[in-house]
């Protein structure tokens, strides 16, 4: 059997599954649920072991140490997985939810009702999270799923999905509503982008390349988890100390992550004394700062001049691109133009421009005085995300539960037909 013909019959496998998940009641997919983290804790060996060897690959490879540590899996960061996968469990089941039910005049009634969405294809890159993230939300939500993970992920990725699927089908959950394709090459990506007749939404997550090939490719649905391209502006009105840490911690916590801080903005009237004080601290956590001509004639050595193409650059690592800006309207423009619409900020203590600052940047996620790295679906109380969309349609921002359920109408009658007066 060729590629294309694997990847179809793993289609036509899913979507069979599906329709059998779509009616199961949520006592089983809890149940399920719960059996797939107790299979992965028991397979921890197995899985940690897979990793060492995908991490010895990225080691030979000169994987940088962000991606790396994205990478990475010890039996912490597995018992974690573990218990998202419980608290996924614990969360209420969109499906069967009633959004919404009225009459007509001529006595049918209509009820629209959350459904799932069907297959489910996700293609992601080295997190081996994503795996489990992945899996588990759609099969809550009553989905089936195609996974496609990347090649520095592959022996985890596949030790994760073989003990998921011990775990589901011990539970009585059909074996395929879980499936991670075996092939690590660009032409599974394809096939699978062209699979409209199984498949009824793709979610790419990875980088710029791997997301622009899939969206040219794809016949069905795509919802992107893009670029994160975050910015804080730190305003006139901003507190000093807590522009300071909330660029620090942006910044720093996490750096090869999506929400994490690349752009600082600072208003040209707090410049001269803010500046070197956010530097200090910046630099002090190893982070190298590239900074426009007016932020550098403050700055002097501590940064280097900033390109065009740093404004515009993920760089998931310890390295940040500095701007002053002369007010808030430059910095609502140049996180309109540079940004990719994840997570924004602005520090101050103006209730009126921070208002104004929330209402005209156009991301998924606006903050006052908070930290990106909020940006997250546990953060905002959804349990495990899938992503991040920075897509307006259907789905936008941390993408959980509701996120992978569709509706339908459901309306009943007493024999009326459309010739009889309404």
């Amino acid at each position: 059997m060729d590629i294309k013909e694997e990847i179809h019959q793993m289609g036509r496998d899913a979507l069979d599954a599906s329709r059998q998940l779509a009616v199961l009641p949520t006592e089983t997919k809890d149940a399920a649920l719960c059996s797939m983290a107790d299979h992965l804790v028991a397979s921890a060996e197995a899985v940690l072991a897979a990793n060492a060897e995908d991490l010895a690959a990225a080691e030979a490879a000169g994987l940088g140490a962000a991606m790396t540590d994205r990478l990475r899996l010890d039996r912490g960061r597995l018992d974690s997985v573990a218990d998202g996968i419980r608290q996924v469990a614990a969360l209420p089941d969109p499906v069967g939810e009633i959004m919404d039910d009225w009459g007509r005049p001529n006595g049918i009634r209509i009820e629209q009702r959350r459904v799932p969405i069907g297959v489910i294809g996700i293609i992601y890159e080295s997190r081996p999270n994503v795996t489990s993230d992945a899996a588990v939300l759609c099969l809550k939500a009553g989905n089936a799923t195609i996974l496609r993970g990347g090649k520095e992920a592959i022996h985890s990725n596949r030790a994760i999905a073989a003990a998921l699927r011990e775990g589901a089908v011990a539970a009585g959950l059909p074996e395929n509503s879980i499936q991670l394709v075996p092939f690590v090459d660009r032409e599974s990506v394809r096939h699978m982008a062209e699979m409209d007749r199984y498949l009824d939404l793709i979610i790419p997550r990875g980088g710029a390349g791997l997301i622009e090939a899939v969206v040219s490719m794809a016949r069905m649905p795509v919802i992107k988890h893009y670029d994160g391209i975050c910015h804080l502006f730190a305003h006139r009105g901003a507190d000093p100390e807590m522009a300071v840490a909330l660029t620090v911690d942006g910044k720093t916590q996490k750096p090869g992550v999506c929400n994490a801080l690349e752009t600082l903005l600072v208003d040209a009237e707090i410049a001269p004394a803010f500046l070197p004080k956010v530097a200090d601290a910046l630099l002090a956590k190893g982070v190298e700062l590239r900074a426009d001509e007016a932020s550098l004639a403050v700055l002097g050595e501590r940064a280097v001049l900033a390109q065009e193409q740093d404004w515009s650059t993920e760089y998931l690592d310890l390295i940040l691109a500095v701007k002053t800006v002369p007010d808030l309207d430059a910095a609502v423009r140049h996180i309109n133009e540079y940004g990719s619409h994840h997570s924004d900020c602005i520090v101050t203590g103006d209730a009126a421009a921070a208002e104004d600052f929330m209402a005209r940047v156009d991301s998924a996620a606006v903050f006052w005085n908070s930290s990106t790295r909020f940006s997250d679906g546990e953060e905002f109380g959804f349990g495990a995300e899938i992503g991040i969309s920075t897509d307006k349609l259907h789905a936008r921002g941390p993408m959980a539960l509701r996120e992978l359920t569709s509706y339908k109408y459901l309306v009943r009658g007493q024999g009326q037909t459309k010739g009889q007066p309404s």
